[in-house]
């Protein structure tokens, strides 16, 4: 497994909790939380060459990637150029995450909906486009995106034209992820996530998932990585999930083929759910966080076979079966997360909170200290996360198990899985 976040220890353990063979697992670089059900090695999930080399070396049967900045790097080639068996889009497929004006490009070429879009190539470009009024009058909203990978900052909805033109001089300022500019409408809607394994050809959905990407309650405050995610019958109804299949989901993996991409690996469609119908706000080539968290909790099938048969391009004889529970994640962060978030501080009430019932506590950013404590590394630091007959009981298991867990500076949402609000995009 290649990352270190939540996200891989969700990973982890729905193997080590679904595997019907022994496994020997690995996690670089992992972290403590992972550290307790797989061999944590000290190679950055960026490191294309150490990794291929450690694969090697140890005679690794399958490598996972959670991180996109891995698959942005070409690790999947690398493996693929060693004979080495690996989970995964290549640097090329991976365009769908790694480059929004590709992405948009891409679905309009393939007549995949989504938001009405320009790609400037400047500055100078971005603010002509917007005062050319192709985006509305002064009061509309628009979405600035840059291009590529900027580490969750990079997308900015902004209310009126005067603040897309102060957004757009901000991300300018990210540097090489924003010399070009991704200009969009803003969508009226409810967000929706859509996940699926697919080996080129063949796909299997996961149950649908909502994100609350806001750091406050009733979804205020800047964007965060997400503060926590919920899967329901209710996010997308049985009509709306039949038409993301056809209008987006099997288009984008014909599309993929059919531009010498085949897309194999995880996708993440992320959905505005409009008056008109669903529509595409952005791809992810890889599982997110902290969906997964709340996705994997819920998987009855092998999670080994569904890898191997991924690589083996055999998807379409694989049944992926899913309990029929409802589940929530709520994300426990550190004072001062998403900007700069304080660290070291000690953990108490873990053990409680592991110990109920249908409750599983997935690690992001922790260690231990020298007396074994558990201790806060990072912003976003556990996915508290749990499952019940619907959406209620579960959301009642994850804030019974939070209520347990401690330390200075904790903060989490007290509102996941109950905005009620439509909301203009706001993507990651």
């Amino acid at each position: 497994m290649i990352g270190s976040g939540g996200r891989e220890h969700a990973l982890v353990w729905a193997l080590k909790q679904t595997s019907q063979r022994p496994l020997e697992l690995f996690c670089a670089p992992g972290n403590a939380g992972i550290a307790q059900i797989a061999e944590c090695v000290a190679i950055s999930a960026n490191d294309v060459a150490a990794l291929a080399e450690f694969a090697r070396r140890e005679q690794i049967d399958l490598t996972m990637v959670g991180p996109e900045a891995a698959l942005a790097e070409g690790v999947v080639d690398e493996f693929e150029e060693r004979r080495l068996r690996i989970v995964g889009p290549t640097q090329n497929a991976a365009r769908l995450e790694t480059s929004k004006a590709f992405a948009k490009d891409f679905m309009q070429r393939h007549r995949i909906p989504t938001a009405r879009y320009r790609v400037a190539a400047s500055v100078d470009d971005a603010l002509q486009c917007l005062r050319s009024g192709q985006f509305g009058d002064e009061t509309s909203p628009v979405v600035v995106k840059a291009d590529g990978l900027a580490a969750g900052k990079g997308v900015i909805v902004a209310a009126s034209r005067a603040e897309a033109a102060d957004a757009v001089r901000s991300i300018a300022a990210l540097g090489p992820a924003a010399q070009t500019i991704v200009l969009e409408e803003a969508l009226l809607g409810r967000e929706a996530s859509v996940l699926l394994f697919s080996d080129g050809q063949d796909f299997r959905l996961m149950p649908a998932a909502r994100d609350h990407k806001r750091i406050g309650d009733s979804d205020t405050g800047p964007n965060t990585g997400g503060m926590g995610a919920i899967t329901d019958d209710g996010v997308i109804d049985a009509d709306t999930l039949d038409r993301v299949i056809s209008e987006i989901v099997e288009p984008t993996l014909r599309g993929a083929c059919a531009e010498g991409i085949p897309f194999r690996g995880i996708l993440f469609i992320g959905l505005m759910l409009t008056k008109d119908g669903p529509k595409v706000l952005e791809y992810n080539v890889r599982f997110c966080d902290p969906e997964t968290q709340a996705i994997l909790v819920r998987l009855q099938s092998d999670l080994t076979e569904i890898f191997d048969a991924i690589v083996d391009q055999r998807l379409g004889e694989v049944a992926v079966h899913w309990s029929d529970d409802s589940s929530a994640c709520v994300v426990l962060a550190a004072r001062g997360y998403p900007a700069k978030a304080e660290t070291g501080a000690r953990i108490d009430g873990l053990d409680q909170a592991t110990h109920r019932a249908n409750v599983v506590v997935f690690h992001a950013a922790t260690k231990r200290g020298t007396s074994g404590e558990w201790l806060t590394s990072g912003g976003r630091v556990l996915g508290v996360t749990a499952t019940g007959k619907n959406l209620e009981a579960a959301l009642t298991r994850c804030y019974e198990a939070t209520a347990d867990i401690h330390w200075a500076g904790m903060q989490f949402r007290r509102d996941i899985g109950r905005a009620s609000a439509p909301t203009a995009v706001a993507t990651s």
